[in-house]
């Protein structure tokens, strides 16, 4: 009996041999130029970009090298639209394990370009042999490397490192690795860990519609996804036109056509408006309901300006889609569901994890706040800002994380009064590549690769650690930082910190390509 496996080699050996003698002469040259890299990252993610840079090339042409080998010793099976193999999808889903998820539009590229490729486990060793064989790097010999990249005086009067060896937990460098100072946006990582260990990876936010007993009284219940869309392709998000579809169907079966339409944003309590205030494009009102992250263009990330009622515009753009139905209603009002009301429809959000890499790989603010307030429901804490920076601090303290001098006054790092620690942000790091929380592992498959995705995509021009550093960028006036992982010379995959602060304040540009120089530091030297 030909398993599957061997009958879909057999069909599609041809188009491997094809591919393989045809760009064998290339990849031969692109291989040997990007050898050593590769040795101590061969599992780097394959890059997709519009345009790329030499470096960027000569990478992607030896990654291409190694998916073409790697082609030719497997099974060859169907192939979907991200370019991952369908039946490895599908194992993969059965496996049920956190992470994967496409990262969706990166800010800052056409729509036309390719999606960023899906997060995948490393399958391959370094060429040189298994990853961590050399010896792990020492203290002294990272002072001599870091120290003077650490006193360029682009980094602004204050800075801070860590270095921690992920095999084993150890820190190898530190320097004020105990002070806090303000984060910025690497405040995300930890509003992922705590939301991932909180509701769990595979949580999903539930936005639904439900009709009050005896009555025509249908409520829009928000339940915090700040993912649900009006638009027409919903992207793999929940759908508000879907809701309205699955609401309508049901109210017909009742035999209903005409209903009165209210709106439900009670989960969340206190202010909805984040410290640095409404005429900031960073963030919308953190509201239990919204469609769009109440944006008022066509954008999924970064900057835009936002609506000043963002609950009452999805409300309002319910209703129309219910009207579109055949079914009439008036302008909505605010209204709490009660807890007699009969279920009507549910649409659901990706799973956390999907929502936590979004929002590291395109720093999203909107996302970070209200997986903040998902921590806070789910660990019994109020829905606020507050409550959110309460919850957070509870689940790490569980996790037993170093907590010292740490601060959290919001999920997304744009408030001033968040304080962290580089210790604290390496143990972050160290816990989510902890075997024993596979839960936590999209903490690190969500952060950004140098040179190629979300807010690194415009960094590391030339510089030897493009594609191979992956960290959560940070930055305010006068504040830069830097979290991440990278693979030495020596296969040891490492865990950084490096943050800095400035008053006055440094030149942003300037600033951020010392903090890149540290972490390439980090990627070329063995420093043992």
């Amino acid at each position: 009996m030909v398993v599957p496996e061997l009958k879909a080699w057999r069909a599609a050996r041809p188009h491997v041999v094809r591919v393989a003698r045809s760009v064998r002469p290339q990849l031969v040259r692109a291989v040997e130029a990007v050898k050593p890299p590769l040795v101590r990252a061969a599992g780097a993610v394959k890059p997709l970009v519009t345009q790329p840079s030499t470096v960027q090339f000569t990478a992607g042409a030896a990654t291409l090298g190694l998916v073409v080998a790697a082609t030719v010793v497997t099974a060859a099976g169907p192939w979907d639209s991200t370019g991952q193999r369908t039946a490895e999808r599908d194992w993969a889903a059965s496996q049920g394990r956190a992470g994967g998820a496409d990262h969706g539009h990166v800010s800052g590229t056409s729509g036309k370009a390719p999606a960023p490729a899906p997060s995948a486990a490393s399958v391959l060793t370094g060429l040189g042999g298994s990853v961590g064989a050399g010896p792990s790097p020492t203290e002294k010999a990272l002072a001599d490397v870091l120290g003077p990249l650490l006193d360029n005086a682009a980094l602004g009067t204050e800075r801070t490192a860590a270095v921690v060896d992920l095999a084993t937990g150890k820190r190898l460098y530190g320097k004020g690795a105990g002070d806090a100072l303000s984060p910025a946006s690497t405040t995300k990582i930890a509003t992922a860990v705590a939301a991932l260990t909180a509701a769990g990876a595979d949580h999903r936010i539930e936005t639904r519609t439900v009709l009050e007993p005896d009555s025509e009284k249908v409520v829009l219940v928000g339940g915090g996804d700040p993912t649900l869309t009006a638009r027409k392709d919903a992207e793999g998000n929940a759908s508000l036109r879907t809701l309205a579809d699955e609401t309508a169907r049901a109210l017909k079966d009742r035999k209903t056509d005409e209903v009165t339409l209210s709106y439900d944003t009670s989960l969340y309590e206190g202010p909805d408006v984040h410290p640095i205030g409404l005429d900031n494009t960073n963030v919308a009102r953190v509201t239990a309901l919204m469609a769009d992250e109440g944006r008022l263009d066509d954008t999924s990330s970064g900057t835009a300006k936002r609506t000043e009622q963002p609950a009452a515009d999805a409300a309002k753009k319910f209703a129309d889609l219910l009207k579109d139905r055949g079914i009439k209603t008036a302008d909505p009002v605010p209204a709490e569901a009660t807890a007699r009301a009969k279920a009507l429809a549910t649409v659901k959000s990706p799973p956390l994890s999907a929502l936590v890499e979004r929002m590291l790989t395109n720093s999203d603010n909107d996302i970070a706040e209200a997986l903040a307030r998902q921590t806070a429901v789910a660990a019994g804490e109020p829905a606020s800002f507050k409550g959110g920076g309460t919850a957070i601090r509870k689940q790490l303290k569980k996790l037993g994380l170093p907590l010292k001098g740490a601060e959290f006054a919001d999920g997304s790092g744009l408030d001033r009064a968040d304080k962290l620690t580089a210790d604290l942000l390496t143990a972050l790091l160290a816990k989510a590549a902890d075997p024993a929380h596979p839960e936590l592992r999209p903490a690190l498959t969500g952060l950004p690769v140098a040179g190629f995705t979300g807010t690194l995509s415009g960094r590391y021009a030339g510089q030897p650690g493009t594609g191979l550093v992956r960290a959560k960028t940070g930055t305010l006036t006068g504040v830069h930082t830097l979290a991440g992982t990278v693979v030495d010379t020596d296969g040891h995959l490492l865990a950084f910190a490096f943050l800095t602060a400035s008053d006055p304040p440094t030149e942003p540009t300037a600033t951020q390509k010392g903090l890149d120089a540290l972490a390439s530091t980090l990627a070329t030297c063995g420093c043992n």
